[in-house]
């Protein structure tokens, strides 16, 4: 599988040549964000902090979690966001190591997702439809969670290195946190996170081929 082909291309190119392929496309992508924003929910609530549950966020129910504007980036940039899960970090037994494992299980959700999709095509050899969905959500999982892995606010990795760093560092990273958004869209718009995100897919493929030759 051409793992980076479909980076940035947006799966909405699919509905033009292939309407099948969107469709069937369609719900693993939603559900690439929805799992990323459970899986922060259900660590917090692990950890000691049950507001996501009590705010009715540990569903897949997509009317719980999509946001509009993340869902159409999604769809037409390759990168997208669901509603963020209600989380009081303040209630997070231990604090610092509720902060890091929180922030750290939406990525690794990602990960998991892009293993199992790359997992499945080595398996299967799939043509057709099944050959693009696997691909695109591969292509999809791999930029949510290479993304996320970015220290700038408010994406999951500037809260993993917070948990590293003195309350200080913290504040100074905080304060980008209006400019995040921003940033992003210019790092998009210029590609200059092209080579991180294919050598993120790159470390996948190797992961996968040494567990199926």
């Amino acid at each position: 599988m051409d793992s980076v082909s479909s980076l940035f291309r947006g799966p909405i190119s699919l509905l033009f040549h292939n309407p099948v392929a969107f469709v069937l496309v369609a719900i693993p992508l939603l559900y690439s964000i929805i799992i990323h924003e459970v899986a922060h929910g259900w660590v917090a609530d692990k950890m000691g902090d049950s507001t996501a549950r009590w705010s009715g966020r540990l569903t897949l129910d997509p009317r719980r979690h999509l946001d509009p504007l993340g869902t159409f980036m999604l769809f037409f940039f390759g990168f997208g966001w669901a509603n963020p899960v209600p989380v009081n970090f303040g209630n997070l037994k231990p604090p610092r190591m509720g902060l890091i494992f929180v922030s750290a299980a939406g990525i690794a959700a990602n990960v998991l997702l892009a293993l199992i999709a790359q997992i499945l095509y080595r398996f299967l050899q799939p043509t057709g439809p099944l050959y693009i969905v696997l691909q695109e959500m591969f292509a999809i999982n791999v930029i949510l969670a290479s993304f996320n892995l970015i220290p700038i606010p408010p994406l999951d990795g500037s809260k993993i290195l917070m948990g590293f760093s003195t309350r200080r560092f913290q504040y100074s990273l905080q304060r980008l946190e209006p400019y995040g958004f921003f940033i992003l869209i210019a790092l998009l718009w210029t590609g200059i996170l092209n080579p991180f995100i294919s050598f993120f897919a790159w470390l996948i493929n190797g992961f996968i081929t040494l567990l199926v030759p």
